[in-house]
């Protein structure tokens, strides 16, 4: 069969271009699809190998590299226009517009879902704010363009013949917006990367890029109001600035870490400690791979890695107050939490058992739809 990966876009090796590795692992032969390119050789050969990657036009603006974003209003257009008429199969890894490209009824198109566009829908009003976008001309302008973005979202719900989705999570919120039904396969987690570490050092940790749904400023709020207790920030962002500014003396910034350093860090760790409402949180899964217990937000993907009292703690509320509660918790219990039980835990969703999942699940529609024709 003549396979055609498409996924949104890529700028970086993050979650969802994780999973667009083990496509390309997967399916070897197949061709990339992407509205832009902007990885770096290094980053690109580990996401799609030896493969060059179609582009659209919006490879060609210069000022696509800084401004991607700016660009949302040509996406769904954009994505319209990759013919892909010559593939039997058509697999988009969609967190955004790659779910709408345009196939016919003698293609199979699966598509793996990270999360309807989180934007449009029902974090529209928090970015418009995190954004200074709620009032006057420019406010104006952004809610008419993610209206039109949300009416061209619902109209391509049912472009694809299946929906995969990453987590229970985003499953709800397929069915409530697409009023589409899918198959939970849980994202690719290298775990035998992230091995398991007995010795744990005295700092908590969190890791992530420095944004604002990361809510990565009520960590650094809680902890600076926790004195004795030692906090290290993983990550790079625009939110950088506003999260030092409430960060007290026991907090430490380090910036970027990949690879091994990383590892390093969430090995030794005491705890790692994350506040956003994640779609899945493959970082998450590492730390816990790591014997690391996570003491997280309990709603979206972490209620579903982690297990409150076993290999973590969940707390209820967004805020400083409900982070503070959540540590002393933990630090009541700490002799309960074994590593090598943590590591376990996260097994289940290591890269491996994705793609032998991922492929069967593609393997049997494709089987079934050609059988039917």
């Amino acid at each position: 069969m003549k396979t055609a990966i498409v996924h949104d876009w890529f700028v970086s090796y993050a979650g969802s271009e994780r999973v667009v590795e083990s496509l390309t692992n997967v399916w070897k032969d197949a061709d990339i699809f992407v509205l832009f390119n902007l990885l770096n050789e290094s980053d690109q050969k580990i996401i799609v190998k030896n493969k060059i990657p179609n582009t659209s036009f919006l490879n060609k603006f210069k000022s696509i590299k800084k401004h991607h974003r700016k660009f949302l209003p040509l996406f769904p257009y954009a994505i319209e226009q990759f013919d892909l008429s010559g593939y039997d199969l058509v697999i988009s890894s969609s967190h955004a517009v790659a779910k709408g490209v345009l196939t016919n009824s003698n293609q199979l198109h699966i598509c793996y879902c990270h999360t309807p566009i989180r934007y449009a829908w029902d974090l529209m009003h928090q970015y418009l704010r995190e954004a200074n976008l709620t009032n006057g001309i420019k406010g104006l302008i952004a809610k008419s363009i993610l209206h039109y973005i949300r009416i061209w979202d619902s109209s391509t719900a049912n472009r694809p013949d299946f929906y995969v989705a990453n987590s229970n999570y985003i499953a709800k919120r397929i069915q409530k917006i697409y009023k589409r039904k899918s198959t939970v396969i849980y994202p690719p987690v290298d775990t035998d990367k992230f091995t398991c570490e007995v010795n744990k050092e005295s700092y908590y940790l969190t890791a992530s890029r420095l944004v604002p749904y990361k809510r990565i400023n009520l960590i650094a709020e809680a902890f600076t109001r926790m004195p004795d207790k030692k906090l290290l920030i993983i990550g790079d962002g625009p939110d950088e600035e506003k999260i030092k500014a409430v960060s007290g003396n026991n907090i430490e910034f380090l910036g970027y870490k990949s690879g091994e350093d990383l590892v390093s860090f969430m090995q030794k760790a005491k705890a790692f400690v994350f506040a956003a409402e994640e779609d899945f949180g493959i970082m998450i899964v590492e730390a816990l791979s790591c014997g690391t217990p996570v003491i997280a937000f309990g709603k979206g993907g972490a209620s579903e890695t982690v297990i409150d009292e076993l290999n973590g703690v969940l707390y209820p509320e967004q805020n400083p107050e409900s982070i503070i509660e959540a540590v002393k918790k933990f630090e009541s219990k700490t002799d309960k939490f074994d590593p090598y039980s943590i590591s376990n835990s996260a097994k289940k969703f290591d890269r491996k058992i994705f793609e032998e999942k991922i492929k069967d699940f593609v393997d049997s529609k494709y089987n079934d739809f050609f059988r039917i024709q």
